[in-house]
């Protein structure tokens, strides 16, 4: 939960807009570093080299998407977790997570990849704790049009479907909807992030391992049934989906 204080404090304010950045991460990290306030907001129209978790790159065309970086004094324990449930809540009841931090939607076999997830937002939080502050990037796809990204991407993205007019009015609605649960407990945050958990029960296979995805722990570690038996947590990393169940 916010500190004292800072739930006072609206989110998004003061706001530095770019036409073009390389990433809006990096120049949030580099306001941070400078002193700039809890809630501060960094957005752009276009990305050069938006990254999600393991340095991939975020692609969206010019002014499709809310492309936002927001800085957070003294964030939550959960604040990818509470990031991703605010994304879904702002992109509808068909949004699911798949962790760690993609929002997802499910598409027909056939319009997406095997798995059936097509990414509709990526979410990457990055910080330095012991300085007591977090950079928080969300990604989102508002208006991007499937068939104008690059032809790997087609098969795996997806789009809210809203206009470009609509890019302003969703960030409005994404920091509204922050803002609501950044107030609320760890225990409302990890019982609306498992009510949208896309991969409790299926089969996935990670780095070093498989097995069936069991939900998240209550620190938002994915749990893993083993096919030999017992259980393994993860804390980090990318999983992979191995069937359509």
């Amino acid at each position: 939960m916010s500190t004292p204080g800072q739930s006072r404090l609206a989110l998004g304010h003061p706001r530095v807009h770019l036409r073009l950045t390389d990433s809006t991460n990096d120049r949030a990290r580099e306001l941070a570093l400078a002193g700039a306030p809890h809630g501060t907001l960094v957005t752009a129209r276009e990305q050069t080299a938006g990254r999600g978790r393991g340095g991939r790159r975020w692609s969206a065309p010019p002014g499709s998407s809310v492309l936002m970086s927001l800085l957070l004094r003294s964030p939550p324990r959960l604040l990818p977790l509470i990031a991703a449930v605010a994304v879904c809540e702002v992109a509808g009841e068909q949004a699911q997570i798949k962790w760690p931090n993609d929002v997802v939607l499910a598409r027909p076999t056939g319009l997406a990849k095997p798995t059936g997830l097509a990414k509709l937002a990526g979410i990457l939080a990055e910080g330095r704790p012991q300085q007591g502050w977090a950079v928080l990037g969300i990604g989102l796809n508002v208006a991007v049009r499937i068939e104008q990204l690059p032809a790997e991407l087609r098969g795996s993205a997806a789009t809210l479907g809203r206009s470009a007019a609509e890019v302003e009015p969703t960030l409005a609605e994404l920091l509204a909807a922050l803002t609501r649960w950044l107030e609320r407990s760890e225990l409302e945050t990890l019982a609306a992030w498992r009510e949208r958990d896309a991969l409790r029960g299926r089969a996935i296979a990670w780095g070093t391992g498989h097995g069936r995805a069991h939900g998240i722990d209550g620190a938002g570690r994915l749990v893993v049934a083993l096919a030999r038996g017992g259980y393994v947590t993860l804390d980090a990393g990318e999983v992979h989906l191995l069937q359509v169940s």
